[in-house]
């Protein structure tokens, strides 16, 4: 059985995993991915960095990890792994670094991967380690645009701001006609920083005036000198590249001062959206993934997800999901635990169905599927048009 036809069949399998529950596979499924994958241990470890505690501990570090949980669990009932079954070594970064988890993943535990990684900065750190040990890494949240590229054994099941940001300005300036833009993002965070070089190549791009951008550091909550300075530039747009904390108060600052003015925030949650209240309204966000989105894996991810937590899943916890069945994928593809060979195997993933939608890998290791873009009315998301 090659790659593609394996990568069928499974993506088949995990659908009706999905739909029926975890305990439902194919039987002869099962048997023929066992014999392929004879030569591999019966438990394999995968490290997950994530927050658990601090500032990024929601809305990121426990959604992804219930997505990482929920996506283990199917798997190893699957069979699709044969007798080989995943187990999680969860490492708290404590929304600090990551470094010292990664160290102890690798050189304590052994681990030929390494799931987690929301945020960018904390994956810039890391990535000279794990190319530097052949270790993989699989992002699934951090989105500035590049780090993929840094090395040949990183990899993200998430869109980047190369991909998000340029969506929800071609369809924000074509539907509102917008011709003066300002931007303020955080410079001292890697996300912030690309998510607004993003921001303005594609405002250059489109014609848009760039008619100011402002800077701020650390965990401020006062941005009225910012924003009273873009406000006098008179823009009719605002971009916004943000952690998730500082948002709510930028938008209520900047709604206080700009009424009218259009913003755009990627990757927009409904926890930043709730924590802005009526700020938040006519807000524009782009994503890569929506709880209402159609495909049969992602209805019974939901299904799944609110039948194991009792609540609906994030966009976080979907990525997560995608970014472990991704893994697991490759594992059984590659027919082996050698991180060099899951590298391989992770590479050449095309058009794999996922709760992301169909999925593939471009040669920097970045994720290819279709952004979504959607707009806050009445405190709830719904598509932008």
């Amino acid at each position: 059985m090659n790659i593609r036809q394996f990568t069928k069949f499974a993506s088949a399998l995990m659908v009706a995993i999905l739909i029926v529950g975890v305990s439902a596979y194919n039987p002869m499924g099962q048997l023929v991915v066992a014999a392929e994958m004879g030569d591999v241990e019966r438990e394999v470890p995968i490290g997950v960095v994530l927050a658990q505690t601090g500032q990024f501990a929601s809305p990121y570090g426990l959604s992804m990890l219930n997505g990482f949980e929920l996506a283990r669990k199917q798997m190893n009932e699957s069979g699709i792994l044969g007798n080989t079954k995943i187990t999680f070594i969860v490492e708290d970064d404590q929304s600090v670094s990551a470094v010292e988890a990664v160290n102890k993943l690798i050189h304590q535990d052994g681990v030929p991967a390494i799931v987690g990684f929301a945020i960018s900065t904390q994956l810039e750190e890391v990535i000279p380690i794990a190319q530097e040990n052949s270790v993989i890494i699989v992002s699934s949240v951090s989105s500035a645009p590049g780090l993929s590229a840094r090395g040949d054994f990183i990899f993200r099941s998430g869109l980047n701001s190369g991909v998000l940001n340029p969506a929800a300005v071609k369809v924000t300036q074509k539907k509102y006609g917008y011709k003066r833009a300002a931007t303020i993002y955080h410079h001292r965070d890697t996300y912030s920083t690309r998510s607004d070089e993003a921001f303005r190549a594609a405002l250059v791009e489109s014609g848009v005036e760039i008619v100011a951008t402002e800077i701020y550091a650390g965990d401020e909550t006062d941005f009225s000198a910012q924003l009273t300075r873009i406000m006098k530039s008179n823009p009719d747009a605002l971009f916004i590249s943000a952690l998730g904390s500082h948002i709510p108060p930028i938008l209520i600052q900047a709604r206080a001062l700009m009424p009218d003015i259009h913003v755009i925030v990627p990757e927009l949650t409904s926890i930043e959206v709730e924590a802005a209240g009526a700020a938040a309204e006519g807000a524009v966000t782009s994503i890569g993934w929506l709880s209402t989105a159609a495909t049969p894996l992602s209805q019974a991810f939901v299904e799944s997800y609110i039948r194991t937590y009792a609540e609906e899943p994030s966009a976080w916890a979907a990525q997560s999901h995608a970014a472990f069945h991704i893994l697991a994928m490759a594992i059984a593809n590659a027919q082996s635990v050698n991180a060099n060979a899951i590298r391989d195997a992770l590479a050449k993933t095309t058009d794999l169905d996922t709760v992301v939608g169909k999925f593939s890998f471009d040669p920097n290791g970045e994720a290819v599927y279709d952004p979504i873009v959607l707009t806050v009315k009445d405190g709830v998301f719904e598509i932008f048009e």
